[in-house]
């Protein structure tokens, strides 16, 4: 990585002047920031949290839904004011200093190259179901092929693929929560109204204690990942800051409704310890209660969906956020280079890293692949710290120097600021407090502190070298 290039704490620069494209339609970013909240984690991954919490998932999904609320609401106040496609990265260098957003920076690209690999084994197991004999690798290099190459072309082409997926999702989770209210109220022909029997029965509403509740709300935190990617896209759009402001103020609603209100729906329809919630997922199990035909299926060709979005919106994510870091000097030169207005290099190279990755969980399963999961195990929850950190003195930079830039602006400053930095806090201490969960701290912890100190050695050589 460049050393000689790195910018000095007291003038830090932004990526607004790139020379990226402005091919993101405000129909995209609405679609985006929509069906960004709608993730194959929500759809599977909520099953192990209802297991472990019971009913009382709906308040575990309701606090961490308010932290990230409030997290989104500090991007989209940074990010209107300045939007840059490096977003929080940006902010936190020109907050706390170059160290900074070279860590918060490389740590998300880190998490989201990994996340591809994630999504691309899962979408190949679905595939592989359905056309039995067929080999695993095959539909993983189909899948990458496709999204790099659609990353490769113009940006238009990342946001018309994500306007379906994202347009699929929402349709799909408007449908569930439809026939899911007319069956709680025992409209839905061949139903009765379950009433309160789940909810307060097989145990109560805390079935598992505390304990259990605190297992959901560390599966929920994990689900909301991915919402920052709209930030990022609201640099490439015709209008960045009307793009940020309108995505950012429909947050509470979207998590309040597909995330809690889907939970309510699940416990109160189903019990808490049906085996089908884990095996088959919530889901996929509630349709089944409902009589819907092949609801397996069907959820398998939704869930499909969500993991193809997810591909291909953490390449664009990745990719955008290394042409960040390299064009403020805080990466290898050789992936700075825009073509079509497009970093080609930056795509073949966050993708490059996704096709390493899904080598590695097919040689190592058990080993090295698990190692780099537990090493991104916390990412969000440390770059969600920088983000309010970045909020708390930009908000008071801005007030003072340029307050006409507040277009959106974070409720209760400074105290929600403290409040959501707390709760980031407080998570990651019941992580570090949880056996299952403790070594996803040790190992992003031992990141936080190798790219912190590598960005502080650089900062203060660049300063060295500007005094001389």
């Amino acid at each position: 990585m460049s050393q000689s290039t790195l910018t000095p704490p007291e003038a830090p620069q932004t990526d607004s002047g790139s020379p990226l494209g402005n091919g993101l339609k405000q129909r995209h970013l609405s679609m985006i920031a929509l069906g960004g909240v709608i993730g194959a984690g929500l759809f599977v991954g909520s099953g192990a949290g209802i297991a472990a919490a019971g009913p009382s998932i709906v308040l575990a999904y309701a606090a961490s839904g308010l932290l990230v609320m409030f997290v989104m609401r500090m991007l989209g106040e940074m990010s209107a004011a300045n939007p840059a496609s490096g977003s929080f990265s940006v902010h936190a260098e020109r907050a706390i200093g170059p160290w900074a957003g070279f860590t918060a920076g490389w740590m998300f690209w880190t998490l989201l190259c990994v996340g591809v690999a994630i999504e691309a084994i899962g979408a190949a197991h679905i595939m592989t179901g359905w056309f039995p004999g067929t080999p695993s690798w095959l539909w993983v290099l189909a899948f990458m092929a496709l999204f790099c190459g659609s990353n490769l072309a113009a940006v238009s082409n990342f946001g018309e693929f994500e306007f379906w997926f994202s347009a699929l999702k929402i349709g799909a989770i408007g449908l569930f929560l439809g026939l899911g209210v007319l069956a709680v109220l025992g409209l839905l022909p061949g139903t009765a109204a379950p009433g309160t029997a789940n909810l307060l029965h097989d145990g109560g509403f805390l079935p598992n204690g505390v304990d259990g509740l605190l297992v959901g709300l560390l599966a929920s935190v994990v689900a909301y990942g991915g919402l920052e990617t709209v930030t990022i896209a609201a640099a490439e759009s015709e209008d960045p800051v009307k793009g940020v402001a309108k995505a950012v103020k429909t947050t509470m609603w979207r998590i309040a409704v597909v995330y809690v209100g889907s939970m309510l729906v699940i416990v109160t329809l189903l019990p808490w310890n049906d085996p089908k919630v884990t095996e088959a997922g919530p889901y996929a199990a509630t349709l089944d209660h409902l009589g819907i035909p092949a609801a397996g299926e069907i959820m398998n060709v939704v869930i499909l969906v969500a993991l193809l979005s997810a591909m291909n919106a953490n390449i664009y994510g990745s990719s955008r956020m290394a042409h960040s870091l390299v064009s403020r000097g805080q990466g290898p030169k050789a992936l700075g280079k825009v073509t079509g207005r497009v970093p080609r290099r930056a795509v073949l190279a966050s993708s490059g890293f996704g096709f390493v990755t899904v080598l590695l969980s097919y040689w190592y399963p058990d080993t090295l692949f698990a190692w780099l999961l537990n090493m991104v195990g916390g990412v969000i929850l440390v770059v969600w710290g920088f983000i309010a950190v970045s909020q708390f003195v930009l908000r008071r930079r801005l007030e003072r120097e340029e307050p006409g830039k507040l277009v959106v602006r974070m409720w209760g400053f400074p105290y929600l600021t403290w409040v959501a930095l707390a709760g980031v806090a407080a998570v990651l201490v019941l992580m570090a407090l949880g056996e299952d969960t403790r070594v996803q701290v040790v190992f992003t912890g031992g990141l936080t502190a190798a790219l912190a100190l590598t960005g502080y050695v650089m900062q203060r050589r660049t300063a060295a070298a500007a005094a001389r």
